[in-house]
């Protein structure tokens, strides 16, 4: 992932409610599924296999990111355990067809929750956060962005 894909997901974690926080975890999965095969092409066993222990630590975040009282959840469950299984089998084997497997599978969950982040209107799960301003500079189509609250207490309050 990209140093300017990590600071856009920095801040669109800061800004997200719960929903869209599931939206962003399933998005970075399949980021990292794409890492895995880009690095599979290359023959480039060491960023493959960093890109599957990545990918499967999104999924232990989706896991544990469940509430077991809604109906669901236990199919969710069995979905993550089965594509964990099948990321450590790529990892195993060294092998890019059972990421083809997991990638459609958070494909679909990542499209459903997307539809579901429409609805859900709740706040923001981080409160108390800096204010990031962008706007186009006097460069060409350069853009910046400035702070505000540099020097408050930040994120969770209690």
């Amino acid at each position: 992932m990209t140093k300017e894909l990590k600071q856009e997901y920095t801040f669109r974690i800061s800004q997200a409610n719960k929903t869209q926080l599931v939206v962003i975890l399933y998005e970075m999965t399949i980021i990292y599924l794409e890492e895995a095969e880009q690095a599979y092409k290359k023959e480039d066993k060491e960023g493959f296999q960093s890109a599957v222990r990545r990918t499967r630590g999104c999924i232990r975040e989706l896991i544990s990111s469940l509430h077991s009282e809604y109906e669901p959840a236990g199919n969710l469950l069995q979905l993550y355990l089965y594509a964990n299984r099948e990321l450590t089998r790529a990892n195993i084997r060294n092998s890019k067809e059972e990421l083809a497997h997991v990638k459609g599978i958070m494909t679909k969950l990542h499209k459903a929750y997307q539809e579901i982040a429409v609805q859900d209107t709740s706040a923001p799960v981080m409160g108390n956060t800096q204010t990031v301003y962008a706007g186009l500079t006097y460069g060409k189509n350069s853009l910046t962005e400035s702070l505000a609250d540099q020097g408050s207490n930040r994120g969770f309050l209690a």
